[in-house]
């Protein structure tokens, strides 16, 4: 096999992770995607992408999947959140999600490096900064001291995704996603507070496989809450890139 034709894409299956799929096959990479559910295997099979089905939490389990895929690029795009974000739901969401950031990236990252990883590239959140001047720069500091309690939780997801991401033998590139809008995602417009379209989230994955340095870069539209030029000027990333379906 050659290693480095191959990406180990983790959360194949999400709504990122299924756009993206179509943009790496289209590039000529042979993708391995990991999913919890034996149907969407089938649908990512019927993509083309290489199916794995793996528990993020099973660590055994992923690693046997990142061995098979002998990946030396990794893109982490695995989310745990209800359809459309539904408020009745998301409570047990952020829980769910904030471990995943945590034990989820650990075992990621060490399955990964099993597999033979030298990049990393891992979705993150850009409406997680701590109150001050806007737009936001990705050296402003993440809300760690937020009073409520759903706005601690996420912050501190965040915080340990992006230190595991970006503290390890490889290179760790953090993408921070604005609120996600689009096909797959429950919302059809922009939300405000720095959105960006699930295609253009997909184009910046896209895009730091072979671009940018290690670190954190802002992925969101301009509309005075997040400043993405960094994404722009590093990584060539544009807030209008769309995919062109059939």
């Amino acid at each position: 096999m050659n290693r480095t034709a191959s990406i180990f894409l983790a959360g194949a299956a999400g709504a990122i992770g299924r756009r993206l799929c179509l943009l790496l096959l289209a590039d000529g990479w042979r993708v391995f995607g990991t999913t919890r559910s034996q149907e969407k295997a089938a649908m990512l099979r019927a993509l083309g992408v290489e199916p794995l089905v793996a528990d993020v939490f099973d660590a055994q389990a992923l690693r046997q999947a990142a061995l098979a895929a002998g990946a030396r690029i990794v893109i982490h795009q695995l989310t745990d959140l209800p359809p459309g974000l539904d408020p009745k739901r998301m409570a047990a969401a952020r829980e769910r999600n904030a471990r995943l950031r945590d034990a989820g990236t650990r075992n990621l990252i060490a399955a990964g490096l099993a597999g033979g990883m030298r990049r990393l590239i891992a979705q993150s959140i850009s409406f997680a900064y701590a109150p001050g001047p806007m737009p936001y720069r990705e050296e402003a500091p993440l809300n760690l001291g937020a009073p409520d309690e759903a706005g601690g939780i996420n912050a501190r997801g965040v915080a340990s995704l992006e230190s595991q991401a970006l503290g390890g033998p490889f290179e760790g590139v953090v993408l921070r996603y604005g609120r996600l809008y689009g096909p797959g995602t429950g919302f059809d417009t922009p939300p405000a507070g720095g959105p960006v379209h699930v295609d253009a989230a997909a184009q910046a994955a896209r895009l730091a496989v072979t671009r940018g340095a290690p670190g954190i870069y802002n992925v969101a539209e301009e509309d005075g809450a997040v400043s993405s030029a960094k994404a722009a000027t590093e990584l060539g990333w544009r807030p209008d890139f769309r995919i062109r379906d059939g």
